[in-house]
């Protein structure tokens, strides 16, 4: 059994074990692959083992896997997202998860109205108020959302945070859980073209904590596949 295999067990597993001791269903949770410097023979080794999500930080990254790789995959653009390279990720990735501000919204607006598609995104929070992190702030996301409501070619599906990087992650426990409540404040608004389906929350150090909280997608990139070679 290669590492990768046995990562991916190790991490199923886990899974498994949140939805269990939180009441929910394993099929309710996503599990996205974080593939961002990874590359495509590392990917075709996790498609082989079943897997058919995964998560991009970089537009240009994501757009030359998509090209070579089965197209049977859902790609998840996961990283900050420049206005400027949209045009890479619309009609490659199944979801946005980091829409952080009007301006990016109406540019995916654009690319997705040109090529007659529409876009699921997430709206991303930053839930710390942390300043190297992107995201709107938490009491700015009821009238965010609204106003990308408006939006014909976006489909708002939910909200996404990046929590903090922390050594126990029982202290995300509340992020995580503001992240979920935020999501049925804005849900009870019953905003035209705005659905609170998903959470995107929870990383390879506290992924367990968020399956717990409701997140109904995690992003594992380091448990499964190894550190990351930044130099490429």
């Amino acid at each position: 059994m290669s590492f990768i295999e046995e990562n991916l067990k190790h991490v199923e597993e886990r899974i498994r074990a949140a939805c269990a001791r939180s009441g929910r269903r394993r099929e309710d949770v996503t599990l996205i692959v974080v593939s961002k410097t990874k590359p495509v023979s590392m990917i075709q080794e996790v498609i082989s083992l079943g897997v058919r999500d995964f998560g991009e930080n970089r537009p240009q990254e994501l757009r030359d896997k998509y090209e070579v790789l089965p197209k049977d995959l859902r790609w998840h653009m996961i990283g900050n997202l420049q206005r400027n390279k949209v045009k890479y990720v619309v009609s490659r990735a199944a979801m946005i998860h980091s829409v952080s501000s009007l301006q990016l919204a109406a540019e995916i607006e654009k690319e997705c109205a040109r090529r007659e598609v529409v876009m699921p995104c997430l709206a991303e929070v930053n839930m710390a108020h942390e300043a190297s992190k992107s995201g709107i702030a938490p009491e700015d996301a009821v009238d965010f959302v609204r106003a990308m409501s408006s939006f014909s070619h976006l489909q708002v599906e939910g909200l996404m945070t990046v929590a903090p990087f922390v050594e126990d992650a029982e202290e995300n426990r509340a992020c995580f859980r503001s992240l979920r409540n935020l999501a049925v404040d804005i849900d009870r608004e019953n905003i035209d073209n705005i659905r609170m389906r998903h959470l995107s929350m929870g990383m390879t150090g506290d992924f367990e904590v968020a399956v717990e909280e409701g997140a109904t997608m995690i992003r594992v990139g380091t448990g499964i596949l190894g550190e990351r070679n930044y130099s490429l």
